[in-house]
């Protein structure tokens, strides 16, 4: 190695296979840990949803829940796009591009959609320039975007990200929020033709959240399999097809 350049430092294999030993050990209580956290998340309780909420797609005006496509869980990306842009947010438009195939979510009764603010017409072009398969909607003239805290705008409603108010975020010496568009997820339930909202995440929380195993993690049926620790009742063996 005559090349100088910033590097792990060089071992043995003995003492390589000491370290990754030990390391793996974190590894296992971090997993165990999130397994906990899965759980916890999935006996989540529920809001109903009593607001009507309005989307353009390319079949027109849909509902909420016409975006579940009849299956039981809708997993939702909040992709920032201010009806103002000509482009959506470059973090939104990698993660999206990041995006492995999400099959797996329709095999196990859920669906996944995004939604911006933006227009219709600009969605779709912004889509056909990326090339992407995803189903994508527009809330444009809703409240959708104010009432899920990912447009944050004082004049219209109360400002809240991430769980804390303006007021609390003062409070904590944080920097204050900005006026405009903001990302997360969100997750909702349908129950006949009912609607609750179970679980959102925002900020850094949603960064990761590229493959169908992460997603179905903020559902509140998970994976569905056997391993997990679910309440009694949550479907355990999916069905493939």
């Amino acid at each position: 190695m005559s090349e100088q350049v910033p590097a792990p430092a060089v071992v043995s294999q003995q003492e390589w296979l000491k370290q990754r030993r030990a390391l793996l050990e974190q590894e296992k209580a971090l997993t165990h840990e999130m397994d906990r956290v899965n759980a916890a998340r999935r006996r989540l309780p529920m809001v109903r949803i009593d607001k009507h909420y309005t989307f353009e797609g390319p079949r027109g005006k849909v509902s909420l829940l016409d975006l579940f496509e009849g299956r039981r869980q809708l997993v939702v990306y909040h992709f920032m796009f201010d009806p103002e842009w000509e482009k959506g947010c470059p973090g939104c438009t990698g993660l999206v591009s990041a995006m492995g195939d999400l099959s797996m979510l329709n095999q196990r009764d859920t669906t996944f959609a995004a939604i911006s603010r933006a227009p219709f017409a600009k969605l779709a072009q912004y889509k056909s320039q990326k090339d992407w398969d995803i189903a994508w909607y527009s809330s444009f003239g809703s409240d959708f975007n104010y009432d899920f805290h990912v447009t944050l705008d004082p004049d219209v409603a109360p400002v809240e990200y991430n769980f804390r108010s303006q007021a609390e975020i003062e409070r904590l010496g944080m920097p204050p929020l900005t006026k405009g568009e903001a990302h997360g997820w969100s997750v909702f339930f349908r129950v006949g033709d009912d609607v609750f909202h179970t679980y959102s995440t925002y900020a850094r929380g949603a960064e990761s959240l590229t493959d169908s195993y992460s997603l179905l993690d903020r559902t509140p049926y998970g994976r569905q399999e056997d391993f997990e620790d679910s309440p009694a009742g949550w479907p355990q063996k999916p069905t493939y097809g």
